[in-house]
C-alpha cells in the first residue's frame, strides 16, 4: 500500500499491532502495551498526516437568495471551493475502557478559496473569496476489533465536528453587498465543512485503514521449517491508562502443525511508562520453537571416527577402546563406532528475574558398524548440562546465542559391562562446543522477526527479563518513505 494509505489511522494501528505470538489457554504469548507515551506520538504524528487528507476536502457548491429593498430577490452561487490551508495544532488520543480510543483535534484552522456568482434578471457579477474557520474541534470514536481469523479490524462509532467561528470574505464588484448577509454564508460554509469533516475521515477508515491493517499477516515464515502465529487472541483491551494487544504466539512446523501440549503462562506486566510501548514475550514463544526443532530431529548428531580430532587420546574404534572396555574389543574386534546423539525431550527456556538458562538432557547411543554394514548397540550414555541463553533486539526481530556449560556424562545401559565414561566425557565436549552449539548459534542469530507493521523503526529499548516472560520496552518512529 501507498504511505498516502497512511493515514492517521494507519500510524495508530502500526502501534496497536506492532508484537509478536501464545497459547492454549486463554494466555496470550505476547503481549503489546501501547502507553500514554505511546498514544501521544501518534496523535501528534497523525495529526500531521491527517492535515494532508483534510486538504483533499471537496466542498459542495451552494446556492441561496437574499432580499434587497428597491431591488427584490438576488440568486447568488459559489462555486469551485478549494481547501488552501489546514492546521491542526492540537492533539490527543485518550482511552475509551472497554471500546477504543478517542481522536480529539482542537486549536485547528482551515482556509479555502472560492468563486462567487450574483444573477438578477439581466444583471450578472462575479468575483472571488476567502473563508477563515478558526477553533475547529473534531472527535472520532475508534472501535477495536478482530476477525476470526484473528487479523485487526477498525471502525468508526462516532465522529463529530465543531466550527466556533466563520469568517468571509468577499472582493469583486458587489462583494460589499454579500458581505452585508455574511451570516448566512457562513452559516452555509460552517454546516457544509462539519459534514464533509466526519465524511472524509469515515472514508479513510474504510477504504484505506481497514484494507492497510487486512496486509498484517496472520503467519510469518521464519525458516525452511518453521512459521509464527501473529494472529490476535481477541479485541484489543483498553484500561484508562494502556492499551493490551493480546497475540497467539504460537512457533509451529509450517509443512505439518501439532498441537501445543503445555499453556503459556499468566504474565502480570509492571507498571512501567516511559517508553511508548512494551512487549510481554512469554517463555511459550521460545519453548514452541523448541519442540519445533526438536521433533523435527533439528536437535539430533552424530559423532563417527572421521569427526575425531587427530589429537583426541580416544578414537571412536574398538581397538581404541579396549584398555578400558575390554569386552567390547573381544565381541567386535577392529571396527568403527558410532555415537549418536538426540535432546530428550525438547529443552525449556527458563525465565528467571535477570536470568535466561537452559537444562538439556541428551541421550547418546553408541553402535559398533559391522561388516554388513548393520549396526549394533553397546550402550548408551546419559548427558546433562546447564547453559545460559542471551537475548538481543534490533529495530526488527529478536536474535541470541547460547553460551555452553560443562557437560557431565554418565552410562546408563551397557551390553559389554561398565566402565568409565571419563575419556568420552572429553570427546563428547569437544563435539558439542564445536559442532552442536555452532549450528544451533547459527539459526539464533538468523532471528525471530517482530511483526512490525510498514514505516515502524524501534529504538532505545531496554530488556527486563521476569519469570516466565522477556519484558522489552521500545519508544518507536514512524519512518515516512
Amino acid at each position: 500500500m501507498e504511505a498516502s494509505a497512511g493515514t492517521l489511522f494507519s500510524l495508530l494501528l502500526i502501534l496497536l499491532f506492532t508484537s509478536t505470538p501464545g497459547a492454549l489457554g486463554s494466555n496470550p504469548g505476547l503481549v503489546a502495551r501501547i502507553t500514554d507515551k505511546g498514544l501521544e506520538y501518534v496523535a501528534k504524528e497523525g495529526a500531521m498526516v491527517l492535515q494532508r487528507k483534510l486538504r483533499g476536502i471537496s466542498l459542495p457548491d451552494f446556492t441561496g437568495d437574499f432580499k434587497i429593498r428597491h431591488l427584490g430577490r438576488v440568486h447568488y452561487e459559489f462555486h469551485s471551493l478549494d481547501i488552501s490551508s489546514c492546521e491542526l495544532l492540537g492533539s490527543a488520543l485518550m482511552p475509551l475502557p472497554g471500546q477504543g480510543l478517542r481522536l480529539t483535534l482542537y486549536n485547528s484552522f482551515i482556509g479555502a478559496h472560492g468563486k462567487w456568482k450574483v444573477r438578477k434578471s439581466f444583471l450578472k457579477l462575479d468575483g472571488s473569496f476567502d473563508v477563515g474557520v478558526k477553533d475547529i474541534t473534531i472527535s472520532v470514536d475508534l472501535l477495536l476489533g478482530s476477525e476470526p481469523s484473528g487479523r485487526p479490524t477498525v471502525t468508526v462509532s462516532s465522529c463529530s465536528s465543531h466550527i466556533s467561528d466563520v469568517e468571509v470574505d468577499i472582493s469583486g464588484d458587489l462583494g460589499w453587498l454579500l458581505n452585508l448577509f455574511h451570516s448566512q454564508i457562513e452559516s452555509r460554509f460552517q454546516e457544509a465543512l462539519e459534514s464533509k469533516i466526519c465524511e472524509k475521515i469515515q472514508n479513510s477508515v474504510t477504504s484505506d485503514l481497514q484494507p492497510y491493517l487486512q496486509t498484517l499477516p496472520v503467519t510469518t515464515e521464519i525458516d525452511n521449517l518453521t512459521s509464527i502465529d501473529y494472529s490476535l487472541m481477541e479485541a484489543p483491551r483498553v484500561t484508562d491508562h494502556v492499551l493490551d494487544v493480546r497475540f497467539k504466539g504460537e512457533i509451529f512446523n509450517h509443512d505439518h502443525r501439532s498441537p501445543v501440549t503445555f499453556v503459556a503462562p499468566a504474565m502480570s506486566l509492571p507498571e512501567e511508562h516511559s517508553r511508548m510501548v512494551y512487549f510481554a514475550i512469554s517463555d511459550y514463544v521460545f519453548n514452541t520453537a523448541s519442540l519445533v526443532y526438536q521433533e523435527a530431529g533439528y536437535l539430533n548428531f552424530s559423532i563417527t571416527d572421521d569427526m575425531v580430532p587427530p589429537d583426541s587420546p580416544i578414537r571412536l574404534t574398538t581397538k581404541s577402546f579396549r584398555v578400558f572396555v575390554p569386552r567390547l574389543a573381544k565381541l567386535y574386534p577392529n571396527m568403527n563406532l558410532e555415537l549418536q546423539g538426540a535432546v530428550v525431550p525438547a529443552p525449556f527456556l527458563n525465565f528467571s528475574p535477570g536470568n535466561l538458562s537452559l537444562a538439556p538432557n541428551m541421550e547418546i547411543d553408541a553402535f559398533v558398524l559391522l561388516p554388513s554394514s548393520a549396526r549394533e548397540p553397546v550402550f548408551r550414555l546419559g548427558v546433562t548440562t546447564n547453559v545460559s541463553a542471551v537475548l538481543t533486539f534490533n529495530t526488527t526481530k529478536i536474535t541470541g546465542f547460547l553460551k555452553p556449560g560443562k557437560v557431565q556424562v554418565e552410562l546408563k545401559e551397557s551390553k559389554v559391562g561398565v566402565f568409565n565414561v571419563e575419556l568420552l566425557e572429553a570427546l563428547i565436549n569437544f563435539h558439542i562446543l564445536n559442532t552442536l552449539y555452532p549450528k544451533i548459534n547459527d539459526k539464533l542469530a538468523k532471528g525471530l522477526p517482530l511483526p512490525l507493521l510498514k514505516h515502524i523503526r524501534l529504538y532505545d529499548l531496554v530488556l527486563q527479563i521476569h519469570k516466565d516472560f522477556l519484558f522489552l520496552g521500545s519508544n518507536i518512529q514512524y519512518t515516512k518513505v
